[in-house]
């Protein structure tokens, strides 16, 4: 990742300068390690690349995979690779990274035995995961604890082994890790600390059988990862006699350049000129632009970076930030603990009341604010036990993004201060976050400092006297979530009344179908019209909701009826099949597991609903802003990896959802097993099935911005599930902008995914009662939209294809043969015919 960074800085600086050629030992370009993990949950490779495409074209780089430096001939300036090429340089810039180190134990090669570093590691593990039952991580620390996560996510008996006295050792103290202990064993994992690896046992087969522990125990164990700590791959400046530290790295001075002038190094294969090897991606970008610009030559040191970190682990929370440890002379401890909900939170402040540090576990919503304050050593406005306490109990006052000195760091991957963000909104016109981000980088590398990043954004928006138009549209001054407040306070049942006293005009193409949305939504609390056919409700819908169906193409429309959790009997599936075949339908299966027919006229809508309804079918409401799917794999009914039956439970799910009428298309999914056939983490919600009962994803987004689903439940019990997705639709009904789909919602949300679970799970708002009641209301007026349509003929009035001439087909919807089956002839194809 330095490696990568040194080049893209390098390339913006000094375009055209160098001939530059990447020697790189793995059979791909550089990729994002910090996230790995995701590769389990489903992250392909292609997504964790870090080179864009068409980078080295553009810059003439000749990037050679799988052909690692194996020689440095310093005298001649010459590079010897693995495949036996000379390759000559006028400058070397050393990025060879770390590797893992395995402590001396015997058994530690035997098969079974892997350590958790790259991509073909972790494609190791999981192979080897599919065929075992308990594996044991060697290791305590971020990645080890990243490693566990993995193995309790492939659905294995999961230990954790850790040296030192605590998890995490660096990163946080007693109290820190005693949290953070066991909120990981509440989720499963069984943590071993003060005891080391002894040796790892082998059966008669030679695999790996047990681990024996340093204190005499031995863990059953299929599986094991080494995951305890990192040396820096030094061997190169070692061999060529280049200077290393006492215990590992590259000696370089403030410039990242070694004792030889025409030698540099950066990242975790460096020993900066502070005397430390750093090991986290922040540093490792600054070292790699500080050689950048000296290669460019702009004069540029690095003296250190902060080690901050911030991250999940196990769907734990876990925060470091400054003097975590309080090393400094004089340093008070301002501490707050929760043991029930989990929460610990530890600041360290000078006898000044400035910030120096901290750590929070649990709970980590005021990371983006501390972090900054306690790197600018920034005078505390607040008592420091306000900014520890919830927020229920701490009261007014305390500090924000706004607060912080325009030195303070908001982004540390990439060395992004205040004044630079708010430089890119006044110098350079960036009017979003998402323009900052381009601009500066800000927000690029870990993701932690968004929030932050927003907020700064924001203030110096509104500090220009910009106004941000957060009107839904030019006839009403009020934001969607707005609206739905004033329309349920209120009362309000129709459009015309919304708009005559909150908004002006008539309306338009946006405010309508998002009104007629926010009235369908809560029609069985205030008494409006249910069906969106009825009354004023039929002219606010869009082109799709006006018929029921999807507008295609060439005029035409598809019939999508439901098929909860993608069962079907046999009797359902010949039903669809004689329906495409007599009215000549194009049939698709869907990645929702149901089927699609397409090609059907206005007229022919009511008559194929007919026969799908009399057969038991129901709307799919594939054409609505609403529930689409619940996808299901076959779970344990079948599957002999299943741990819970997903399809029943999708199945529910889909029929308790069904119709339910939102911001934007709601898509879901259950798994039966870690294994996650049902692609449950890249839907609005997804479920996931343990040993233990289910995990409750939120937040996943296929489309095209792809986002996985933040872990928002884990091993609850089935009716907490249901009521925690009740809660959590009703919340998203209720706040979210128009359009937006649920993963943006949770990004743009203050405070994010701990903003939600306070809100959903602990009730924090009090409006939990509120949720439930919008939610039970919608399950117990439900009707099919269909099945009401066709017993109305006011409403079948509307599907003719021409009014004056009812029964009469269109002209302009052509169709040509393709591959056994239709497909629509454009409008043009059709005139041209």
């Amino acid at each position: 990742m330095a490696g990568q960074r040194f080049l893209e800085a390098l390339t913006e600086r000094a375009p055209g300068k160098w001939r530059i050629t990447v020697l790189a030992e793995e059979p791909r370009p550089a990729y994002d390690r910090v996230h790995l993990t995701s590769w389990f949950s489903g992250t392909t490779a292609e997504e964790l690349s870090l080179w864009p495409a068409g980078f080295a074209e553009e810059h003439d780089i000749d990037l050679r995979l799988a052909d690692p430096a194996v020689a440095l001939d310093r005298a001649a300036r010459t590079v010897t690779t693995a495949s036996g090429h000379v390759l000559p340089y006028d400058e070397l810039v050393l990025a060879t990274g770390s590797q893992p180190f395995v402590p001396p134990v015997p058994g530690r090669d035997l098969p079974g035995c892997f350590v958790y570093r790259t991509l073909e590691d972790v494609h190791a593990i999981r192979e080897r995961a599919a065929h075992a039952r308990t594996g044991v991580v060697v290791g305590g620390g971020l990645l080890g604890l990243e490693a566990a996560g993995a193995l309790k996510a492939l659905g294995l008996d999961t230990h954790v082994v850790e040296f030192a006295p605590r998890l995490m050792a660096v990163q946080v103290d007693d109290g820190g890790g005693t949290a953070l202990r066991r909120r990981i064993e509440e989720l499963g994992v069984t943590v071993h600390t003060g005891a080391a690896a002894g040796a790892v046992e082998a059966g008669d087969d030679g695999e790996v059988t047990a681990l024996t522990l340093s204190d005499g125990r031995t863990l059953a164990a299929d599986l094991v990862v080494f995951s305890a700590g990192i040396r820096p791959r030094d061997h190169l400046a070692r061999e060529s006699a280049l200077p290393v530290g006492e215990r590992g790295g590259i000696v370089v001075d403030a410039r990242c350049r070694t004792a030889d002038a025409h030698v540099w190094a950066v990242g975790e294969c460096a020993l900066a000129a502070d005397g430390r090897v750093y090991g986290l991606v922040g540093p490792g970008y600054a070292m790699a632009e500080t050689a950048a610009a000296a290669l460019a030559g702009d004069a540029r040191e690095f003296t250190g970076a902060d080690t901050s970190t911030k991250l999940k682990l196990l769907g734990v929370d876990v925060a470091s930030f400054g003097d975590a440890h309080g090393t400094t002379e004089g340093a008070l401890d301002v501490l707050y603990a929760d043991s029930r909900a989990g929460v610990y939170r530890k600041l360290v402040v000078a006898p000044d009341g400035a910030l120096l540090g901290g750590v929070l576990v649990g709970d980590t919503t005021a990371y983006d604010t501390l972090r900054p304050l306690a790197a600018a050593r920034t005078v505390l406005t607040a008592p420091p036990e306000r900014l520890v306490l919830p927020a229920s109990a701490a009261g007014a006052g305390g500090t924000g993004p706004v607060t912080l000195p325009d030195e303070a760091v908001i982004c540390s991957c990439h060395n992004v201060t205040k004044a630079a963000v708010r430089a890119a909104v006044t110098t350079s016109g960036c009017t979003d976050v998402a323009a900052v981000r381009k601009c500066t980088r800000a927000g690029t590398g870990c993701g932690s400092c968004v929030g932050a990043l927003g907020t700064v954004v924001a203030e110096e928006l509104t500090a220009l006297g910009t106004e941000v138009a957060r009107g839904l549209c030019e006839h009403f001054a009020h934001t969607r979530a707005e609206l739905y407040e004033i329309v349920r306070a209120k009362g309000i049942t129709t459009f015309s009344r919304l708009v005559d006293e909150h908004g002006t005009g008539e309306g338009c193409e946006v405010c309508k179908p998002v009104v007629a949305s926010i009235l369908a939504s809560l029609a069985p609390a205030i008494g409006a019209p249910v069906h969106i056919l009825d009354g004023e409700q039929a002219a606010l819908q869009d082109t799709n909701d006006h018929f029921l169906a999807n507008l295609q193409r060439n005029g035409s429309y598809s019939v999508v009826p439901r098929v909860p959790g993608g069962e079907i009997t046999p009797e359902g599936l010949i039903t669809i099949g004689e329906i495409a075949r007599d009215f000549g339908l194009y049939t698709k299966i869907t990645g929702g597991q149901r089927i699609d027919m397409f090609g059907a006229t206005v007229d022919q809508l009511p008559l194929i609903w007919r026969r799908l309804v009399d057969a038991g079918f129901e709307s799919g409401h594939a054409y609505g802003k609403a529930l689409r799917t619940v996808k299901s794999c076959v779970g344990q009914t079948w599957c002999r990896y299943g741990v819970q039956d997903s399809v029943a439970l999708a199945i529910e799910l889909e029929l308790r959802y069904r119709g339910l009428r939102s911001p934007h298309k709601i898509k879901a999914a259950v798994s039966g097993c870690a294994r996650e056939c049902a692609e449950a983490r890249g839907k609005d919600f997804g479920v996931i099935a343990t040993s233990a009962g289910w995990n409750l994803y939120v937040g996943g987004n296929g489309g095209t911005t792809p986002r996985h689903a933040d872990l928002l439940l884990t091993d609850v019990d089935h009716d907490t599930l249901v009521r925690t997705v009740d809660r959590f639709l009703m919340f998203y009904i209720r706040t979210a902008d128009r359009l937006e789909r649920t993963s943006a919602w949770i990004e743009r949300m203050d405070g994010g995914l701990e903003h939600l679970r306070a809100v959903v799970v602990d009730d924090s708002l009090g409006i939990c009662a509120d949720l439930d009641a919008l939610m039970a209301a919608h399950v117990r007026t439900y009707e099919d939209e269909w099945r009401a349509t066709l017993a109305d003929p006011e409403r079948l009035r509307r599907f003719v294809s021409f009014a004056n001439a009812p029964g009469t087909p269109d002209p302009a919807i052509r169709f040509t043969p393709e591959r056994g089956q239709i497909r629509p002839v454009p409008a043009p194809e059709a005139v041209g015919a």
